[in-house]
């Protein structure tokens, strides 16, 4: 690569890497809480469609944010109120939400704009540069503070616990609940950023534009090692692998095996990491207190 074309690489690279690392970092707080999160998918989904129609009847990307906000807030907590409330099947929970947020989206579509397919456009944050980009400093941000916030905070300590030993947090007067649902609104609000990242970057909402991203973002955090920064590197690879997908799209290639990569480098790391990251002890069990 040439100095210029190196350049468009890597910030390529850090477009992609945005959506990952909020999502990767969000899932890390659910779960260290204890709570298995297979709903991003969805709330990267709800994010980007209330960001999009947000942004279209205020003008506002500030407003589209807040919206896109709200919207991924309300899939946590029902997330949360069905997994720790009602103490089912978290990997259910998710699963059905996903596939709830993707029908609720085409019909919003369908309501608002007589549309299945996508919104109308929107301007997004106006800013060009990606490194500019209100949305990308926040996901570094998040990355640093989730890291301070998770291993140096009382709070941290306490979510840690809820993932680790829900009943000895019980026992010294913390509510398990109350931490876990913490957890999983956090993932909330950083999945949610991450599909109003999206939206904005691609100018619209196009159906199911998550494309994957929330299951990628979950493997990113087991390798990451249930560790902020651990994750974000590991979204940081995914990127780059997705990145390198398009630049080897020239026909040289067949098209599917092109395409195939991102998810291809996936399984085989996985394969690699698995056995040796240790999740948090509790994670997706209910607590019962006797």
């Amino acid at each position: 690569m040439e100095g210029f074309e190196l350049t468009v690489f890597l910030l390529q690279v850090l477009r992609i890497w945005v959506p990952y690392a909020l999502t990767s970092v969000g899932a890390t707080f659910s779960e260290r809480g204890g709570v298995i999160n297979l709903a991003l998918e969805g709330l990267i989904l709800a994010g980007a469609f209330g960001a999009a129609a947000g942004q279209h009847v205020t003008g506002s990307a500030v407003l589209g944010i807040l919206a896109g906000v709200v919207c991924g807030l309300v899939v946590a907590l029902l997330h949360a109120l069905i997994t720790v409330t009602l103490k089912a099947d978290q990997i259910v929970s998710g699963i059905a939400l996903n596939i709830f947020v993707m029908g609720a989206t085409r019909f919003g579509l369908n309501l608002l704009y007589g549309s299945t397919m996508n919104s109308p456009r929107i301007e997004g944050t106006g800013v060009s540069t990606v490194l500019f980009d209100p949305l990308f400093l926040f996901a570094v941000a998040s990355v640093l503070v989730g890291q301070l916030v998770l291993f140096h905070t009382p709070f941290g300590l306490r979510l840690r616990s809820a993932g680790e030993s829900a009943e000895t947090l019980d026992t010294a007067g913390v509510s398990v609940s109350r931490m876990r649902y913490s957890g999983v609104l956090v993932s909330g609000v950083l999945g949610a950023l991450a599909g109003v990242f999206l939206a904005y970057q691609q100018h619209s909402f196009t159906d199911n534009m998550s494309a994957g991203r929330g299951y990628i973002a979950l493997a990113a955090m087991i390798i990451g090692k249930w560790n902020p920064v651990g994750a974000a590197l590991a979204s940081l690879m995914f990127a780059g692998a997705e990145s390198l997908e398009m630049w080897l799209q020239t026909g040289l290639i067949p098209s599917q095996l092109v395409q195939s990569l991102p998810y291809v480098i996936t399984l085989l790391v996985l394969a690699g990491f698995v056995g040796r990251s240790e999740p948090p002890r509790e994670v997706g069990v209910p607590y019962r207190k006797e």
